[in-house]
């Protein structure tokens, strides 16, 4: 199964927890975690599967789209990935994880993100 992917949503699945903007979006994020597991991704700055149930989501496009696409864009450059491309969950994670979180960059992503005291909290 492949799922298109906003790079930025990388950082938001490694600091999940149960929390978001409605019962359903935690539902669809819990189930859209559990299915990535085994999934290819193509990397995306465009709604993707885990905006289709977000308030933001406004007829496909996001409210939030100027932030949100700095975010991505930021993930991209630091993970040394392209727009469009095609990887396995499992290898973006990982990428994710050595560039951006073991190097202690996330908040040069997403700092100004609504849900960054949750990240904050976890120690990042």
């Amino acid at each position: 199964m492949e799922y298109k992917i906003r790079p930025h949503h990388g950082l938001c699945i490694a600091f999940f927890e149960g929390k978001g903007y409605s019962p359903e979006f935690v539902r669809h994020m819990e189930q859209t975690i559990a299915n990535l597991k085994q999934a290819t991704i193509q990397l995306v700055q465009e709604t993707d599967e885990i905006c289709s149930h977000c308030p933001n989501n406004q007829n496909g496009a996001c409210t939030q789209a100027d932030k949100v696409t700095t975010f991505d864009r930021k993930v991209l450059e630091l993970c040394q990935l392209q727009p469009g491309q095609r990887i396995t969950w499992q290898e973006f994670f990982c990428l994710v994880n050595q560039n951006i979180l073991q190097q202690g960059k996330r908040k040069q992503v997403c700092a100004d993100c609504e849900w960054d005291s949750i990240c904050s909290s976890k120690g990042d």
